[in-house]
């Protein structure tokens, strides 16, 4: 059964994007589970520090909970220990904030390991410094004698559980290590094999998971595809495809999770081992939902996630999806240099983003010709790997290939390369 939510905000001056945070906050109680009724909004140069919203805000606030008889209240922000207590007391009803939501929502949507010990991580780390409101009712004696002070039942549990807390923080780390390495050890097999690393990433529900899978129709390769549904934070698995196309192209395409405004610190920390992925890709595809209005707000939250993840110099490809939801052609900004609108769901101009991502991967080709003699066929492999095989032909002495090449992969090979094709 649904519970019944009133939605309670703090408007400052210079927050333009409050209204989509409300909307947004909304969507996300609703993956909860959770039915907003009602909506309250505080406009204010400050958040007050003790309450969140100011006292007048607080009696109106008490009203609304007995009109729409709410089982509970979620605040926009990520509120204090304190800011909970004292709401909680003077409201007689839960509070929960919308850090708590995107942790309830990633908790219920975990279902790897990996997945749920990076959630387990976060959510312990959020509930650290709030324990003090789970021990309210405790006592804090005076000690007895001299000028000490003895410790009280409640500030002794308070530091057991935070101590519990701390190691169970450190035993699920030392797990998130462990398959951190793994992780690590695949992460260095796909270098080794030379394959380039194409990372999707973008706000939750933009559609990386059906470009994606709309990529992979048009792989060579045996496919499988990933979840693709249209909900906040799908799938919080890091899932990679091989793709291989006609040309013999052929990159490692891997699907992360999704961004989200005032994306807890805690989730950004906890998920880092899964985004190092980005980092070391070759290429960056920000899928984009071009039919949402604040998509340049959610372009540069995405952005600011990957900068504080330390994800620079690499190329990004903005590919514009949900284009079949628009009225009329996207416009899309100049700053967007690589750019494609799609639509992934329908395939639309998938084709397009393939062409963009091989000129960024492979760069302009060149043809060649090829002598391999036969005592250094084992280089053949590795050619056919890298490059677009046009013919190939034998001789006497050796495999002749003429081949299509970036100039790069043509320079490793050049000890091999012939200005005219040798008789067969």
């Amino acid at each position: 059964m649904s519970q019944k939510a009133i939605i309670v905000g703090v408007q400052l001056d210079d927050n333009d994007l409050f209204e989509y945070e409300i909307d947004e906050l909304k969507n996300l109680c609703l993956a909860c589970e959770i039915d907003s009724v009602s909506t309250l909004i505080q406009s204010a140069t400050t958040i007050h520090p003790k309450t969140y919203i100011r006292k007048g805000k607080i009696e109106e606030l008490k009203l609304a909970i007995d009109a729409a008889e709410a089982d509970i209240i979620v605040c926009n922000d990520e509120l204090s220990p304190a800011q909970i207590s004292t709401l909680e007391k003077l409201l007689d009803i839960s509070v929960f904030d919308r850090t708590y939501i995107i942790l309830e929502i990633f908790k219920r949507r975990a279902k790897t390991k990996e997945a749920i010990l990076q959630v387990d991580i976060a959510s312990l780390r959020y509930l650290m410094p709030r324990l003090i409101g789970l021990h309210q009712g405790f006592s804090r004696q005076r000690g007895v004698g001299g000028k000490g002070r003895g410790r009280g039942q409640g500030e002794t549990q308070l530091e057991l559980d935070r101590r519990n807390i701390g190691d169970r923080i450190a035993f699920l780390k030392k797990q998130l290590d462990d398959l951190k390495k793994d992780r690590a050890v695949q992460r260095q097999k796909r270098k080794n094999s030379d394959i380039p690393i194409v990372s999707l990433v973008g706000y939750t529900n933009s559609g990386k998971s059906s470009t994606l899978n709309a990529l992979l129709d048009h792989s060579h390769h045996l496919k499988k595809e990933v979840l693709e549904k249209d909900m906040l934070f799908a799938t919080l698995e890091t899932s990679s495809r091989f793709i291989q196309l006609s040309n013999n192209h052929r990159f490692i395409a891997i699907d992360t999770v999704g961004f989200v405004s005032k994306l807890p610190h805690q989730l950004i920390e906890a998920f880092k081992s899964t985004l190092e992925e980005i980092s070391e890709s070759n290429l960056i595809i920000h899928v984009v939902d071009s039919s949402n209005e604040y998509y340049e707000d959610q372009i540069r939250i995405t952005n600011e996630v990957l900068e504080e993840l330390g994800v620079k110099d690499i190329p990004v490809i903005y590919a514009f999806n949900k284009m079949d939801k628009l009225d009329q052609v996207l416009f899309i900004p100049p700053t967007y240099q690589n750019s494609v609108p799609i639509s992934a769901t329908r395939g639309n101009n998938i084709e397009d983003l393939l062409l963009l991502i091989e000129m960024q991967l492979f760069g302009q080709e060149e043809e060649v010709m090829l002598c391999i003699p036969y005592d250094k066929t084992q280089v053949l492999d590795a050619i056919k790997a890298h490059a677009h095989i046009i013919e190939m032909d034998y001789n006497e002495k050796a495999v002749i290939i003429h081949a299509k090449m970036s100039k790069e992969k043509a320079k490793q090979y050049e000890s091999f390369i012939q200005t005219k094709k040798p008789e067969v």
